[in-house]
């Protein structure tokens, strides 16, 4: 199998892994309506943080974070942990300082290439917040 193969294969894992995940996270915030309470339509909740170590923090994040490279090392970091039959809300296996810097360089970089597209339909995207 080349690397180009090998590359377009892990894409098709982390695709099909993250429809799961999210899958899962969908189903359970659907039966507990509560969860929902002041998440945003595009935007969705996650907790930060090592359980047994600090108190789990609950953010809400845009959904476009899913696609990107930094969010998706921690969501490989929470698949690892907790696996995809992990009921409740995702939690991502950081310390909160460590995920406030992630965020900050995805929402950098999402603000950056907003302005650099001017060609380009004009988004508002939601910034994240800790909930």
């Amino acid at each position: 199998m080349g690397s180009g193969e090998k590359h377009n294969m892990v894409s098709i894992l982390h695709l099909f892994n993250l429809h799961n995940l999210l899958h899962h996270h969908h189903h359970d915030d659907h039966h507990d309506n509560h969860k929902m309470k002041g998440v945003p339509k595009g935007c969705m909740a996650i907790m930060v943080g090592h359980e047994g170590e600090e108190q789990l923090k609950r953010f809400i994040i845009p959904i476009f974070y899913v696609n990107h490279p930094l969010f998706i090392k921690l969501l490989n970091d929470a698949q690892e942990e907790y696996g995809f039959k992990h009921k409740g809300p995702i939690i991502i296996p950081c310390h909160v300082e460590d995920f406030l810097r992630v965020q900050s360089l995805i929402d950098h970089e999402q603000h950056n290439n907003h302005h650099n597209h001017n060609d380009h339909h004009h988004h508002h995207n939601f910034l994240c917040f800790k909930a």
